[in-house]
């Protein structure tokens, strides 16, 4: 039960392909009520000078979301806090002034670059420093294209916000970099919790733009006088959450030290598990996994599945050809289809890209000497098929680290909601799959705003809120021996 009085905190949730702005009630039964405010598109545009994220209309989208939450809630909201997508970044001048829109991650600028940085510093040494897997968009590569192909805009740059903390300094005035979205960027050292020296200098990126970083749950600013006439705010403090999404969504899942793995579903699959400690060695290294920083002085220890990426890139090739399929269309077509036609790897490069899709996973059939898909639905199934046997591999893997056996699985996100790639994902791993909270991310950025305030004590007091709060559904795991064959085709293909 809500009240009139019941105190409220606002959650700018913004993902690769959607942004929200969600109202959290902080009811007197001691749960959270949620309410989506206002939801918009994430928009990119491709220039002349490549993929760039439109953060003007995403700042409108934003300021539109805290008016239409002032005239519903009034002096009842307590706080706000942002967090998005990682890696992605922006340049400001001396003056804080936009130094060009950000690129967007999937900009092929990056093509090359993990091979250009491991021609000055070696892989190994990279992993040793950083701990965070090699993958084409991390900020890392990014920033040495722009020392290759943009010179000049860092030599302007007097500071560098990741996208979450952009919206906060234009929110509030105050220039942050955030510890988990830091993280992100293959640069920041978990052993040291500094900036990698052997890393800037090897690659001569300016070391001023790398500043001391701030943990989530504290507050870093009050919203600025314009925002709160603009929006019909008052002076509502600004809190520094898990800027990066994966970390918010891990804070808002109800994992246990003896459950600890969690499965984060959307347009990535993020498989890991949440640890005291980062681990950083050569085990970690061969398997390609992950430390990113987590809330509470914790680590997310994962690895990245190019996840729901290319149904969201089939659904919107077919919508073109007249189409027009829900996501629940597309797991009822794959539902139908015959298992187990063919496996691919989701991670494959040709799949990284955007555009059609289908033709690439009948080539990548052909290709590997399997079954090519006739229809529609066959070629959903292999990519639901596909998903649950990589899962079940990384989930495997992440047994070898954890020391045991994992007792289960909790998925979190949208894709959460997806109940046959849920039972798939059980079957394949042979383990139970605990699939809930839907909202994690936001619940995550939430609960640390919560914390920040002096409303909760930890993140585990905030969990406990969650888990009293919204429901979650188990999968038990049924045919699992059927899954044995096209879990070992995958292998070979990796």
């Amino acid at each position: 039960m809500t009240t009139h009085s019941d105190p409220v905190y606002l959650a700018i949730d913004l993902g690769a392909t959607s942004g929200r702005v969600i109202a959290g009630i902080h009811t007197v039964e001691n749960t959270i009520k949620l309410r989506e405010i206002h939801r918009f598109p994430t928009h990119f545009a491709h220039l002349p000078s490549g993929y760039h994220w439109d953060v003007l209309g995403l700042f409108n989208s934003i300021l539109e979301g805290l008016g239409k939450a002032a005239k519903i809630f009034g002096d009842r909201i307590q706080s706000l806090a942002v967090d998005t997508w990682g890696v992605d970044y922006a340049l400001l001048d001396k003056n804080g002034r936009l130094l060009g829109n950000p690129y967007q991650y999937r900009d092929p600028r990056t093509e090359g670059m993990i091979e250009k940085i491991n021609s000055r510093i070696s892989s190994e040494k990279v992993y040793e420093e950083t701990g965070i897997q090699f993958m084409f968009f991390n900020t890392i590569n990014q920033l040495v294209a722009e020392l290759e192909t943009d010179a000049g805009r860092l030599e302007l740059a007097d500071s560098l916000l990741f996208l979450p903390d952009l919206f906060i300094y234009w929110l509030c005035g105050e220039q942050i970099q955030e510890r988990s979205i830091a993280s992100t960027s293959q640069l920041w050292n978990p052993r040291t919790q500094a900036w990698s020296d052997a890393l800037l200098d090897g690659l001569n990126l300016p070391a001023q733009l790398f500043k001391p970083v701030t943990e989530p749950g504290q507050q870093v600013g009050t919203i600025r006088q314009y925002v709160q006439d603009e929006c019909g705010l008052g002076p509502v403090p600004v809190i520094a959450v898990a800027g990066h999404d994966t970390g918010s969504a891990v804070a808002g899942a109800p994992l246990s030290v003896d459950s600890p793995a969690f499965l984060s579903s959307g347009t990535w699959s993020i498989i890991g598990m949440e640890l005291p400690h980062p681990v950083i060695n050569k085990t970690t290294f061969d398997l390609g996994f992950a430390n990113e920083a987590g809330v509470e002085g914790t680590t997310r220890l994962l690895k990245n599945i190019s996840g729901m990426w290319m149904v969201v890139q089939l659904k919107e090739e077919w919508a073109k050809e007249g189409n027009d399929y829900t996501y629940d269309n597309l797991d009822d077509m794959a539902a139908e289809a015959e298992p187990f036609l063919s496996v691919i790897d989701p991670d494959d490069a040709r799949f990284a890209s955007h555009g059609p899709m289908a033709q690439r996973i009948i080539d990548y059939c052909s290709e590997t000497g399997q079954r090519t898909p006739r229809t529609k639905g066959e070629i959903v199934r292999i990519v639901s098929d596909s998903l649950a046997a990589k899962y079940a591999i990384m989930f495997e893997k992440l047994g070898i680290l954890y020391g045991g056996e994992l007792p289960s699985l909790r998925i979190i996100g949208g894709g959460c909601q997806n109940s046959f790639l849920n039972q798939c994902t059980a079957d394949a791993i042979g383990k139970p799959v605990i699939a809930g909270p839907v909202e994690a991310t936001s619940l995550g950025n939430l609960i640390l705003q919560m914390k920040a305030m002096d409303v909760i004590p930890d993140v585990a007091a905030g969990r406990q809120i969650i888990e009293n709060s919204f429901e979650s559904k188990t999968f038990q795991p049924q045919d699992s021996d059927v899954w044995r064959a096209p879990i070992d085709t995958l292998r070979k293909l990796l």
